[in-house]
């Protein structure tokens, strides 16, 4: 099969490459960059634990071919920290508040949580549920990932307001 070249931006850097056309961007992302925190869960698009950021969109990464991807501007989780290396604001709510148990969910459920508080930065809780209902999680009965969510989404408008 015929590689297509295809020119894409993933964590703020710029690449290109040969991919299959059939190629999953979940394994490219994985596989061809060695971002793992991407997880491959269910491969039928139920669970999100593959979900990335693309072009300012919440995506799962198993339905999205690389090479539909080509242009895009992809953000995964290895790519939320600050600059500095430190935990992001919505990163280190999960942990304070331990929106996590065995982590399998958390790299999706932080991703998609990114994009929904830029999307409605002041959500009620009802809100956050709703956000996030593309996202499973088998271990923690959500709670304390709508809290870690509610959390970060104080702090940043505390930024904001100070700013």
């Amino acid at each position: 099969m015929a590689k297509s070249r295809v020119s894409l931006t993933v964590n703020g850097r710029a690449l290109e490459s040969l991919v299959e056309p059939r190629t999953l961007l979940i394994h490219f992302l994985r596989e061809e960059l060695d971002l793992t925190g991407p997880h491959i869960g269910c491969d039928t698009s139920q669970c999100g634990a593959c979900t990335v950021d693309l072009d300012g969109m919440s995506v799962k990464a198993c339905t999205v071919l690389v090479v539909q991807a080509k242009g895009a501007d992809i953000l995964t989780i290895e790519g939320m920290a600050n600059a500095d290396g430190t935990p992001s604001v919505l990163q280190e709510a999960f942990r304070e508040h331990h929106g996590l148990q065995c982590g399998f969910c958390t790299p999706g459920m932080i991703t998609r949580a990114y994009r929904f508080l830029k999307e409605n930065p002041d959500p009620t809780e009802e809100e956050i549920r709703f956000g996030i209902a593309g996202n499973l999680c088998r271990c923690t009965g959500y709670q304390n990932i709508v809290k870690a969510v509610r959390a970060a989404a104080d702090e940043l408008n505390s930024a904001k307001e100070a700013a």
